[in-house]
């Protein structure tokens, strides 16, 4: 390495280093003249000698003024979301659901919650390699380039005992300071100011210049290492190396072992996060070792062993003027508030759900009633109590309707659920229109072109009375409609013809089976590889899979066995919509074909994951639970003693690790 080389290469390192102690640690050694003539002087040297260019360099932070449209990326490690609760009542019960799945001791590790936008980072050898959004939690927006201006964020690492390959996911805010900065600054250019933070946050995040996003103060605070070379075996041990490597993790991060010392931390930053630089609605609660989360695992939506504690919510009063009842496009009959409006928690609020009718009764609800909303986890607005002392004497009660508003069909309720539905699934407009966008979305056929107006279009004009309408559409249908035309008629047929390449477990998404969201379908189509295997099965089977239980397989079951709805998945066959998985070409053996096996216990040799992706790459497939269905127990150590039981009651084989391994003919020890 030459001089030239040597120097920019230091330069690098003592301004990462400077960028660090001002962001992270709050303890600038140098001041901002000191450390802008230092990033000046590695400019020119790398203007001077581009064969050096780095595109981590931090002289790259200053972002681009190109514009880009973002590409989707996959994360390795699915984010999910966190359930939420709102009470010590729910975290005690929460509390008590972990000591029922597990015989073993834990503790637990307190956050603040952040509120801002979730983000995903991956690194290689080091090296800040993709920024990813949270998105559907499978895939998200690319927005390395954006993030790269982020000064708080590393863009290479330092330290020792850095895996080669891992995520870290954390969250992006706007500090108060910064916030109000811009506000002032927008004011001032008589732009409007924006609502929140978290807002503001997210769409800077979402600017197609990063020069633009470099002028903003956004920040960075790192929360959960996923990956399969993790330093530590406990949460808390991996956050505080990941301290170590550079990232900016919160100094409240707190371990507790009991229920008192939890409730403690929580009551303390209820009252203190207004001394806070920046916006938190809450603490999550994790539970700290990494063996029992193994254990625990995950619903289709949320990690079993974490959960997010929400402060009580800002409350404001209004008015109640009228009650409008919507369709959605499973039936279920939602009644809505239309309020006089209000500004709360940063937006406007004209209307609120009030869910179902045993809430309007709960809350007494009466036409001009003076009523208490606040905004549901800060961002669904809801009603939450009635002031009856300023009630009028001849106030009309609010009441809930008997007949579907679209259809006049008589409603059903099914017992056991709070909802409403109208069962005219084939003929009321808002269901059938519901449906064709739920089909269409991005998510599920990706069929652009297709707004909201046009499908409504579509269905005025008789052209859409389901999905399967769709693949009959010509050119001389569309194109001298209403806002069509030859370029939008053309795009949209593009579009649809461009959907058959969608993949099995996408379509199933998009039949809109109830309960049935993305995992759950891609779980499915994982374990039932064709349309076929998945309407003969029974739901014994079907609660096998992964994810699946007894709700999802009722409701899989009565959708599979309608005849409307079998004729419109034959419809779509025809069409040429993949109706089966494609083949794993990386199977490397069908030994467990056909074998439902369950993984529990901690591993010494491999982790839980890759063995479980070791018995699907060999034919089987996992399940959360032991039946009689079940063909083995892969065992670790600490398998919980009720598991253990009930795989001997039912006589069914215990395989340790080794032997798990050896009958799979591994060899890659």
């Amino acid at each position: 390495m030459d001089s030239t080389a040597e120097l920019i290469a230091k330069l690098r390192k003592e301004i990462e280093d400077h960028n660090h102690r001002y962001y992270v640690l709050n303890e600038p050694l140098i001041s901002d003249y000191e450390f802008d003539i230092m990033l000046s002087q590695l400019e020119k040297l790398e203007v001077q000698h581009p064969e050096f260019f780095d595109p981590l360099s931090p002289s790259q932070r200053v972002g681009s003024d190109l514009s880009q449209d973002f590409e989707q990326r996959e994360h390795q490690i699915s984010m999910l979301s966190l359930g939420n609760c709102y009470s010590k009542e729910e975290v005690s019960d929460f509390d008590q659901r972990i000591r029922r799945l597990t015989d073993q001791n834990f503790s637990y590790v307190c956050e603040l919650k952040f509120d801002g936008v979730a983000i995903n980072l991956s690194y290689k050898n080091k090296r800040l390699q993709h920024a990813v959004t949270r998105g559907d939690g499978v895939r998200g927006d690319d927005v390395t380039s954006n993030v790269k201006t982020i000064r708080s964020i590393p863009l290479v690492l330092s330290g020792d005992d850095i895996p080669d390959q891992f995520e870290i996911r954390g969250e992006i805010l706007l500090p108060h300071e910064g916030f109000n900065q811009m506000n002032k600054e927008r004011l001032q250019k008589g732009e409007a100011s924006f609502a929140n933070p978290r807002n503001a946050a997210s769409g800077t995040l979402k600017m197609q210049n990063s020069s633009l996003v470099a002028k903003r103060p956004l920040d960075c605070y790192l929360y959960y290492l996923a990956g399969d070379s993790l330093p530590e075996n406990t949460h808390l041990g991996n956050m505080m190396a990941a301290s170590k490597w550079g990232f900016k993790v919160s100094r409240h991060i707190k371990e507790v072992n009991t229920l008192d010392e939890l409730f403690a931390f929580l009551d303390h930053w209820e009252l203190a996060k207004s001394d806070l630089p920046y916006e938190i609605d809450g603490v999550v609660i994790k539970v700290n070792e990494l063996d029992i989360q193994d254990e625990l695992g995950y619903t289709a939506k949320s990690p079993r062993w974490a959960i997010a504690y929400k402060f009580p919510a800002d409350q404001t009063e209004t008015v109640l003027e009228s009650v409008d009842f919507q369709v959605g496009r499973t039936g279920a009959i939602t009644p809505v508030a239309n309020l006089t409006p209000v500004f709360l928690a940063g937006t406007t609020v004209k209307r609120a759900s009030i869910h179902n009718e045993d809430q309007i009764r709960l809350l007494d609800l009466h036409y001009g009633d003076v009523v208490m909303i606040e905004k549901g986890g800060e961002i669904i607005p809801k009603i939450v109590g009635v002031k009856q002392d300023k009630r009028h004497p001849l106030a009309k009660p609010v009441q809930f309707i008997n007949q579907c508003p679209e259809c006049e069909s008589d409603l059903n309720r099914i017992e056991g659920e709070a909802k409403h539905f109208c069962p005219n699934s084939t003929n009321c407009p808002p269901q059938i229109k519901g449906k064709i966008e739920h089909f269409i979305a991005r998510k599920a056929m990706n069929i652009d072109g297709l707004g909201q107006e046009t499908v409504e279009l579509l269905f005025d004009q008789s052209l859409l009375k389901d999905p399967g309408d769709l693949y009959c559409l010509k050119r001389e249908d569309l194109i001298h409609l209403p806002r069509m035309g030859e370029k939008s008629t053309d795009k949209l047929l593009e579009s649809i013809h461009k959907s058959l390449e969608v993949p099995f477990e996408r379509v199933l998404f998009a039949l809109g089976i109830r309960f049935v969201g993305e995992t759950v379908a891609r779980k499915i189509a994982k374990a039932l590889p064709n349309m076929q295997n998945l309407i003969e099965s029974d739901k014994e089977s079907l609660m096998e899979i992964e994810e699946v239980g007894e709700r999802i397989a009722d409701s899989l079951i009565n959708h599979l066995s309608d005849p409307d709805n079998i004729n419109l998945i034959n419809r779509l066959a025809d069409s040429g919509l993949s109706m089966e998985s494609e083949a794993d070409e990386a199977l490397s053996s069908n030994i467990l074909k056909g074998k439902s096996i369950v993984v529990s216990g901690v591993f010494h040799l491999l982790s839980r994951n890759e063995i479980k992706e070791l018995i699907e790459k060999n034919g089987g497939r996992t399940s959360g639970s032991i039946s009689k269905k079940t063909a083995y127990v892969v065992a670790g150590d600490n398998m919980g003693p009720s598991k253990l039981e009930k795989a001997t009651q039912l006589g069914i084989a215990i395989l340790t690790e080794s032997s798990f391994l050896e009958l799979i003919e591994y060899k890659n020890l």
